[in-house]
């Protein structure tokens, strides 16, 4: 019953939600499109074919996903009341700083694995192949993904949070930094999918950038599949194997090799039917 409660508060709440995300779009595309114009990495128009699918896309993503992870959250929070309670306590005792950072790293371990699964996983991959399905790249291609595959994903992270101990705190400060590395994580999701011709140096050996984001959305060759899964931290793919980032080299090709159907509907429905194509692996990246 607290699920359903907790749904209802959402469903509540989608008005005010709808408005924060329509300032959030034109936030992003105020910081995103004029850099896009001025560094372009291939030229291409910023209302793009589909570029109105993937601002359904923006808000199906921004209301949808959510009821499944309160949903799993919930379940994550029965394990949670029930487990031992002398290690949360010492996950409780933690310092401010060293839980905050401990937090990030699963977090971002959590979504690399979720990530990889979604590319190695045939089910999973359905799912996903929508977010590569683009044979063109910018800020807002960071939208287009079935509200199912985000919810995969997010709710991976939110249970895994919880049965660890590091969702729960009585502290304000806590939250509010959780809160704002969660906006600037999401807000670097959109610069690093961004049509530009930057490099940032030493910094990209710390975070991620456009020109790693683009060789995972690559489709170049199997050579250069199963790179760059890390959202914001490249030494996750060093750790794993799957760290590539040429000095001077950019992406030909992007897209999957069996496209996608065309249009919102298409794309939204043909993953959940069981015919054979739906069900296997499109492309490995």
């Amino acid at each position: 019953m607290e699920v359903l409660s907790q749904w209802q508060q959402l469903f509540a709440a989608c008005p005010t939600r709808l408005v924060g995300l329509t300032v959030w779009l034109l936030l992003l595309f105020a910081l995103l499109a004029p850099l896009e114009r001025r560094w372009p990495l291939h030229r291409q128009a910023v209302m793009r074919e589909d570029f109105a699918d993937d601002l359904a896309y923006f808000f199906l993503g921004g209301i949808v996903p959510a009821y499944f992870v309160v949903a799993f959250a919930s379940l994550a929070q029965w394990g949670y009341q029930h487990g031992p309670t002398a290690f949360y306590a010492w996950i409780a005792s933690i310092p401010f700083a060293l839980r905050v950072g401990t937090t990030l790293i699963i977090g971002e371990l959590v979504y690399y694995w979720a990530h990889r699964w979604s590319h190695e996983v045939p089910w999973l991959w359905r799912f996903h192949a929508i977010h590569h399905s683009p044979t063109r790249i910018d800020w807002l291609v960071n939208t287009r993904a079935h509200p199912l595959d985000l919810a995969f994903s997010r709710s991976l992270i939110a249970v895994v949070l919880s049965l660890i101990g590091l969702a729960e705190s009585s502290s304000n400060s806590f939250a509010a930094v959780i809160a704002l590395v969660i906006i600037f994580n999401t807000g670097w999701g959109f610069f690093i999918h961004a049509n530009l011709r930057l490099r940032l140096g030493l910094l990209e050996h710390l975070i991620t950038t456009p020109a790693y984001h683009h060789w995972h959305h690559a489709n170049d060759g199997s050579e250069f599949a199963n790179k760059n899964y890390a959202a914001l931290l490249p030494c996750i793919d060093r750790l794993f194997g799957t760290h590539y980032l040429p000095k001077n080299q950019y992406p030909q090709r992007y897209g999957i090799d069996n496209p996608c159907p065309h249009g919102l509907a298409g794309q939204l429905w043909r993953p959940l039917l069981p015919d054979r194509q739906s069900g296997e692996r499109v492309r490995s990246h």
